[in-house]
């Protein structure tokens, strides 16, 4: 890719990889690659022949966070570079997080800021254990973006995100994993072969199905029992109405495998 759109896409079967491309700067987040994010994912959130999400970095790290030498070179333009960023990558997270089909996070390496906010964002985050996870903001006078103060207290507890945002204290995978902020921690050697496995898994599965599970996990914070049964009762109706719905209950009184996909919801 040219430095205009420093981010890789890949199309393996079903999946779409999203490769941070940028290994000599950390992967770091720029104008350019924020706006990559937010035109891939919309890209990715249409394209009704990807049934499964995959983001990475390339090089030993995995997202280094905002580009700081841009704010930096852009002096006291500064503060309107960053809104112009956040713009891009915000609206680029929100799709990720909305769209049908389910994201998995290969976390290759260290997470920092903005990277950390979109390395915790999958829904099957599988990290290295050469990778670690900061903050980084309060380091350098600034606040949290990339969803991290929403996302940071769901996973891992209000006390624990505050010691984190507040502290920039750095987080091991392992203890990553085990504070819930990923899902788990794997040797450097087999990770390409485990987020294979689980890749494939997800895009073999019912896209539908998966989506309004994932909206329902989603949206389960903001409302009362009630309201979530109903939206529950919702779901689940729709997903019984669809081609794959009705593959999965034959499949299972059949004692097959389903074959789900075949035919459009």
């Amino acid at each position: 890719m040219s430095d205009e759109y420093p981010v890789r896409f890949e199309r393996r079967g079903p999946a779409a990889w999203i490769i941070l491309s940028r290994p000599e700067r950390g992967n770091t987040i720029d104008l350019a690659t924020a706006r990559a994010l937010m035109e891939l994912s919309a890209a990715c959130d249409a394209d009704q022949g990807i049934r499964c999400v995959v983001v990475t970095g390339e090089g030993k790290l995995f997202c280094g966070g905002g580009d700081v030498q841009s704010f930096t070179a852009a002096g006291a333009e500064a503060p309107q570079l960053i809104k112009a960023i956040t713009a891009h990558l915000h609206v680029a997270i929100a799709t990720f997080a909305r769209m049908d089909k389910p994201l998995v996070t290969v976390i290759n390496g260290p997470a920092a800021g903005a990277g950390l906010s979109l390395a915790a964002l999958g829904d099957i985050a599988l990290a290295s254990r050469s990778a670690h996870f900061t903050l980084a903001y309060t380091a350098i006078g600034l606040s949290p973006d990339g969803g991290a103060s929403w996302l940071l207290p769901r996973l891992v507890g209000l006390r624990r995100a505050q010691e984190l945002v507040l502290t920039n204290r750095r987080m091991s995978a392992d203890e990553a994993a085990e504070a819930g902020l990923i899902t788990r921690a794997v040797d450097p050697n087999v990770l390409v072969s485990e987020a294979d496995k689980v890749i494939e898994a997800l895009a073999q599965g019912a896209t539908g199905a998966l989506g309004r599970s994932r909206q329902l996990l989603l949206s389960s914070f903001g409302n009362s029992l009630e309201t979530q049964m109903e939206l529950e009762a919702r779901a689940i109706t729709a997903s019984m109405a669809t081609a794959d719905g009705r593959e999965g209950v034959a499949s299972f009184q059949e004692k097959r495998r389903p074959e789900f996909g075949r035919k459009p919801e």
